[in-house]
């Protein structure tokens, strides 16, 4: 098969660009100081770009990106969130809705609302009540 012109390629990465772009700058600012967050994600875009062809051969780019944004976030801000604490953030402190979420996570509807739902759970006591 033949692999599709650059300018499919450009389009298509600068769609990816404009769809993902906001929600990954809002988190990384939710996590990190105003400088911090604005080179996480001119350096996670920077990657995407570069790795372009590679990206959009993977299952779900939005996943790949992601998984990268979380972990530099993660690495720069000293803490990584859980699946639960990261989803919760996106839906309450971002207000990103669960359909937005699993678009730009690259996770299905149904496991972004069983995160959310582990996230509210109540932590369990010691004695398991």
């Amino acid at each position: 098969m033949k692999p599709p012109p650059a300018t499919v390629l450009i389009n298509a990465f600068y769609a990816f660009y404009d769809l993902h772009r906001p929600a990954y700058r809002a988190y990384a600012a939710a996590r990190l100081a105003p400088e911090e967050a604005q080179i996480a994600v001119s350096h996670l875009f920077d990657l995407v770009a570069s790795n372009w062809t590679t990206v959009v051969c993977e299952p779900d780019p939005a996943a790949w990106a992601w998984q990268r944004h979380t972990h530099a976030v993660a690495h720069r801000s000293g803490r990584t969130l859980t699946a639960p604490e990261e989803t919760l953030l996106l839906h309450e402190e971002l207000r990103l809705s669960i359909d937005k979420i699993a678009t730009v996570t690259g996770t299905e509807p149904a496991a972004v609302s069983t995160l959310l739902a582990a996230a509210r759970r109540p932590p369990a006591t010691p004695d398991g009540f």
